[in-house]
């Protein structure tokens, strides 16, 4: 609905919405309610207003989070959320105070790749033109691309018959903090989890990075 209400209800003109059917047809969302998403979008049916918007905020250890949010009462969702960062001594931010170390990239994502040296040349060969970055650790394969050409790299990985793990739209985080810290890894563990449980945030950003050693310990503490 959000994406039909700002670039308008047809698809083919329409890429954030176009990706927006895919994802809720590949979920098993019914084409009926997705017609009835789109009516409500255009004002030709009643439904509530949803309004997409975006929080900034700093969390424990001078973590940066970026929060994807869809709401239909901005006032109870960020009174919600506020207290969310108050509880793990973090706090919203003015617009801007985080944004600025993220920034928006089409994602493809292979994992469990049988020989990927050999993906990865097999991409670098067909895709680049748009390859902006490909990150490689043991068997999985990350894909970073500009969002405008996320569209024809979705389509040309559909024409050479690679079908990545999962494909998106999201934020990367250029300045990144290392958590070495158990206790640290599992507090922060904890808020990304607690703002993920929350109705109205689809999506948690942070600019951390875990070694999978102290990952795997606190994931252990954490069970």
């Amino acid at each position: 609905m959000v994406a039909a209400r700002e670039g308008g209800p047809d698809p083919q003109t329409n890429s954030k919405l176009r990706i927006a059917i895919k994802k809720a047809k590949a979920a098993g969302f019914p084409s009926e309610n997705i017609e009835k998403i789109l009516l409500k979008a255009q004002g030709k049916l009643e439904g509530e207003e949803l309004h997409e918007i975006i929080y900034e905020g700093y969390g424990p250890y001078g973590v940066a989070i970026l929060l994807e949010i869809i709401t239909d009462n901005r006032n109870r969702t960020a009174s919600e959320v506020r207290r969310i960062f108050q509880k793990f001594n973090g706090n919203l931010a003015e617009s801007g105070s985080v944004s600025w170390i993220f920034k928006r990239k089409g994602i493809f994502s292979f994992t469990d790749v049988e020989d990927p040296s050999r993906l990865e040349n097999y991409l670098l060969e067909n895709l680049i033109d748009y390859i902006e970055d490909l990150k490689v650790s043991e068997k999985d394969i990350e894909m970073v691309v500009d969002p405008e050409n996320f569209e024809k790299v979705k389509d040309k990985l559909d024409e050479l018959k690679l079908i990545p793990q999962s494909a998106d739209i999201s934020y990367i985080a250029e300045n990144v903090i290392v958590i070495d810290d158990v206790d640290k890894a599992a507090t922060i563990l904890k808020l990304a989890e607690t703002l993920e449980d929350h109705d109205d945030v689809q999506k948690v950003h942070m600019n951390i990075f875990i070694p999978q050693e102290i990952l795997s310990k606190t994931l252990e503490l954490m069970k």
